[in-house]
């Protein structure tokens, strides 16, 4: 009988494995998506903004790699400032590991966290450090095909009570924007 000492723990699994990654980024190509900014989907994202009252929301299409903000909606005035005196700067990309919707897209579910700090898995995240991060309210982009294409999410600096009304206008929203995307790639016309 043979000792082997145990493997090194290298710490907790913060971005879930995406197996469906590589078919996503090939629906995403087939429906025009992902690779833009689309002025439709930022004017989704204003509108989510303001329905549910957060400075920022965002339509996220996941790559392999990282994500993409097609349509993006946040403060002329940035109210994260950094330690360094500097503001933080959104662009339109983050790395897969940065954020909240690759766990949704992955789960297939909404999530719903008022404050990340309460939820060791998410508190650790880069977005709370980098850009303040406090709350987040995301849902899938699920396609006619059962195909997580992305999110639909809305984000602020400080914790939120998003409660059942919150949750249900996501979904909501989620939905009918798959719609729309799916009536866009088949008839040809704009988002």
């Amino acid at each position: 009988m043979s000792y082997e000492p145990p493997r090194p723990v290298r710490g907790l699994l913060l971005t879930p494995e995406d197996k469906e990654a590589p078919a996503r980024v090939r629906r995403l190509r087939t429906l025009g998506l992902g690779a833009r900014p689309d002025p439709a989907l930022d004017a989704f994202a204003d509108h989510l903004a303001r329905l549910v009252g957060a400075p920022y929301a965002m339509v996220n299409f996941i790559g392999e790699d990282e994500q993409f903000f097609a349509g993006l909606r946040v403060p002329a005035v940035d109210p994260v400032p950094r330690e360094d005196g500097g503001r933080t700067e959104w662009g339109r990309t983050l790395p897969r590991d940065h954020g909240f919707c690759p766990h949704v897209v992955v789960r297939r579910k909404a999530l719903v966290l008022e404050d990340v700090r309460d939820y060791p898995r998410f508190a650790g995240n880069p977005v709370v450090d980098e850009y303040g991060i406090r709350s987040y309210l995301g849902a899938p982009l699920l396609d006619g095909t059962g195909m997580a294409l992305g999110t639909v999410c809305a984000a602020d600096t400080g914790p939120r009570a998003w409660g059942r009304e919150g949750l249900e206008t996501i979904k909501a929203l989620a939905a009918d924007l798959v719609v729309r995307i799916e009536r866009s790639a088949r008839d040809g016309l704009p988002i």
